[in-house]
């Protein structure tokens, strides 16, 4: 509680450190009167911390040593999605060399009723967590003397992953890539919405762009390409029709919109490099490289 009696509730993600030296000591316990260390964090459903719907409260916890282990709990969390990502998306380099298909086997160890939490693949991180978060932690416990070699080897892994696609694409187009026309399927960082923060879309369109590609795009969520700090991408999307598809030389799914038409790709697209595993299941009269 604060001097008038209400919550005051802190949300996101800082830097571990950060917090405790300048945001909760000197906005809270200075200009709100709050003692930090007497402080509680509080982990679970943002809707119910934020906004008080406090009636389903057994989504919510506590943690009673306070802000600075709350703190890491969110970090830890973003760690462990963040490395299991990794491996996946290591083993899906692996399996490629094996002629494995690496969504099948993720499929088969699910199977398993206890022991096992399936992470899938994909061309790379996005969002304002995972990509970012753990590297708080990481920079923090260098400082402190300590090394966090799992954060930064999956972070190694995960960078690399729009590279890679794009160099799956280049594969497929052969000694035709410049010039080539490529639709990219999604652009937002997961499926459904129109948040591109981090989004591996960008770096993969900029890098078919150098290599001489005709990049166009579709996305039902985000009709004109937004502005990103370190991307500078003047496109906007393009219809998802016969048409587009027949003149694309590659279409490339980034993301997998529940919005999206399958069978129209699976139709009509000559050469389809899938990231997420969307054509599962659709019949492809082209060809269909997963990457």
């Amino acid at each position: 509680m604060n001097p008038t009696g209400s919550v005051t509730v802190l949300t996101g993600t800082h830097s571990h450190g950060q917090g405790h030296e300048t945001v909760f000591r000197q906005l809270l316990a200075d200009k709100l009167g709050l003692d930090f260390e007497s402080m509680r964090y509080v982990q679970g459903d943002t809707d119910l911390v934020n906004y008080g719907h406090g009636t389903g409260g057994s989504r919510v916890s506590g943690l009673g040593s306070g802000a600075l282990a709350g703190a890491a709990a969110k970090i830890v969390e973003n760690v462990y999605r963040c490395v299991n990502i990794a491996l996946v998306n290591e083993l899906k380099l692996a399996f490629e060399k094996m002629d494995i298909d690496v969504w099948e086997v993720i499929k088969a160890s699910a199977t398993k009723p206890f022991g096992f939490q399936a992470f899938w693949p994909g061309p790379g991180l996005g969002g304002h967590c995972i990509p970012i978060d753990p590297f708080y932690l990481s920079w923090r416990a260098k400082q402190c003397g300590g090394e966090t070699q799992f954060i930064e080897l999956a972070g190694e892994i995960n960078t690399a992953m729009p590279s890679h696609v794009v160099d799956r694409v280049c594969f497929e187009l052969g000694d035709a890539t410049a010039g080539s026309r490529v639709m990219v399927v999604g652009v937002s960082y997961k499926p459904n919405v129109s948040d591109i923060r981090e989004t591996p879309a960008a770096p993969i369109i900029e890098q078919l762009q150098a290599r001489g590609c005709e990049v166009s795009y579709h996305d039902p969520h985000c009709p004109n390409f937004p502005a990103m700090k370190r991307h500078a991408i003047d496109l906007s999307s393009v219809p998802l029709d016969a048409a587009h598809l027949a003149a694309a030389d590659a279409v490339l799914i980034v993301t997998n919109h529940d919005a999206i038409d399958w069978t129209i790709i699976g139709d009509h697209a000559s050469l389809i490099v899938d990231t997420r595993n969307a054509m599962a299941g659709i019949s492809v009269a082209g060809r269909l490289v997963k990457a």
